[in-house]
Formats: C-alpha cells, structure tokens, sequence
C-alpha cells in the first residue's frame, strides 16, 4: 500500500509563491474562524535540547473552514559560531490525516508577522490616520511597511533602524517599498506626531522611550522569542488601551505581558483580540491614550497561510496538467 508524499517547498519556491499568496484574506478568514469557535489554537510549546545544544518552538493550530491542522517547529541550535535557526510548517488534512505540505516557514513567518499587524492597523488604527512610524528595518519592517501602506492615505511614513544611515542596502529596501517613505535621524524624530508606530525590531530590551509619543497613537509590536523579550517597558501598561492577536494566549507568552503583573497589570486588563475586533464584539480604543497591539505569532497564522501556499501550488499543477 502507498500513500501520496506530501508537497515539499524549500525557501525558493516559496519565494516564487509569495507574490500570489492573498495574506490579508487567509489571515482574515482564519482569525474570524477562530472568533466562530471554528479553529483551535493551543498555546505554543518550547521544547529544550539535551546538553544546553538549543530549543526549538512548536507552533500548533487547526481549521476546521480549511479542513487542515499542522504545526510549524523552529529550532535554535547551539553552534560554536552562530546558532542555525530555521522553521518549517507541516500542513495535514483534517479529512483524510495524511500530510499535504512541507515547507519552509522563514519567509512566511515575515508575510504572516506583517499581515496580522496590518489587521491589527486596519481595526484599530484611526480612520484619519495620517503618520505612520517604523521602527526596524530589516526584512520583517519592510514586509511591515508593504503591508500598511495601502491601509491609510499616510502622509507622512519615518523609518528609523540604528543602522540605516550606513546602510545603503536598506535604504534601497525602504524606498522600493513605498517612495512616500522617509529616514529618520533618531528614534525620537521618528515617532514624533505619530498615529501608529510599528515596532519591527527583534530587540529583547525596550527600544520605545515613553516619553518620546507627542500624542495619543496606535503602538504595535512584535518582539522576538527570546525570554520575555519586549519592545516597550512592561510598567507602561496599565497606562496603555491593550490588544493583542489572541488573548488566550498571548498573555502567556510576551513578555512584557508577563512582566507587567509586577506594576500591577493582568491579563483581564486586555480590551480584545483580533477574532473579537473582527467579530465586532470589543471595543475600538478612543486614543484617550495610547493603545498598544502585541502579536506573538500563533501557529494559526502558520497554518491559514502554509493553507494559502498548498492552494496556489495545487492550483499550479492543476492548471499545467
């Protein structure tokens, strides 16, 4: 007896995808899903390698709409120069439990990390924002800045990184992205008049002064893994309107979240999530005062566009044949 071998996509031919996968419906659909009790996202695990040799993540998720489940596993492994750190999405069918996919994550870990901060932009950013900030350019602000342009009639959009001054290469990137774009001096010249700011930094320390907003404004970010890992100080959150992609979990996991129950906040305190801001059922911030939306990455997001790429690439064959 044989079985059909899943699909197999290595960097390169996702790289070949990216420009036909819709993000923003995939992530739309799978986030109003969840809100349906129609997808499960259990929390992520970390699981050690013996020997201190490293940890991989195991991102997990399943869609009922889409009829699939998986898990995306990204292991960093101890080297003796840098550590290797890669990710891959296992995609299944809820139907038949045989493997559909297998491919590499890294460059749809960077769409689907932009993709939900843009719904996090379009639901809670104002509808007359008009200046918008980003902090961090690398591959993930650039994917950022990709994805938000088209979502306010910005007139103003200042990105700063600390090495972009000296970068030739990034300033190119920034520019290719949206020409409207303009490089900032300093984190503070950055920000300033602000009504969102991205941050897109993998920075494990606060990179956002508090004192450097001029006005109410949208804070989105995104951090990296690292242990409680946070781009703005966990004591500002109680002064903060708070969001986040699901509030199941992602308290659990971020870590200024975590250490924010030292200035006296908890989770209770979070206002919605996007499957309840797409769902209708929060409230939106008033910019009273700032309000500050927190993506961790769920497995979800992993598989709803692992489930976009095994489309178009089906699609493909089906078409060639």
């Amino acid at each position: 007896m044989t079985t059909a071998l899943p699909l197999v996509a290595d960097e390169q031919a996702v790289r070949r995808a990216l420009p036909a996968l819709n993000t923003s419906r995939a992530l739309t659909a799978m986030f109003r899903a969840l809100a349906r009790s129609e997808a499960v996202q259990p929390p992520q695990t970390l699981t050690l390698f013996p020997n201190n040799a490293g940890d991989f993540i195991t991102y997990l998720g399943a869609l009922s709409d889409a009829k699939v489940f998986g898990a995306k596993l990204s292991p960093y492994i101890v080297t003796n120069d840098k550590p290797i750190i890669t990710a891959w999405t296992a995609l299944m069918s809820m139907e038949t439990g045989q493997p559909l996919l297998w491919c590499d994550a890294g460059l749809l870990t960077t769409e689907r990390t932009a993709g939900t901060t843009a719904l996090a932009v379009d639901q809670l950013a104002r509808a007359d924002a008009k200046r918008l900030a980003i902090v961090g350019a690398g591959a993930v602000g650039i994917a950022h800045l990709r994805h938000v342009a088209p979502l306010r009639a910005w007139e103003s959009i200042q990105v700063y990184s600390r090495d972009l001054a000296a970068n030739e290469e990034k300033r190119t990137a920034v520019q290719a992205a949206d020409s409207r774009a303009t490089i900032s001096a300093t984190i503070e010249a950055c920000v300033k008049d602000a009504d969102v700011v991205m941050l897109c930094t993998s920075s494990g320390t606060p990179v956002l002064p508090r004192d450097a907003l001029t006005k109410p404004a949208l804070i989105t970010s995104i951090s990296t893994n690292a242990a409680n890992a946070h781009e703005i100080d966990p004591a500002w959150l109680p002064e903060l309107d708070v969001y986040c992609d699901y509030r199941a979990t992602t308290p659990a996991s971020a870590g200024e979240m975590k250490l924010a129950a030292q200035h006296g906040w908890s989770a209770d305190k979070v206002k919605g999530d996007l499957p309840s801001l797409l769902a209708g059922t929060c409230e939106n911030p008033t910019y009273a005062r700032h309000a500050f939306f927190r993506s961790i990455g769920l497995g979800l997001e992993d598989v709803a566009i692992a489930s976009e790429l095994y489309r178009f690439l089906t699609n493909r064959e089906g078409q060639a044949q």
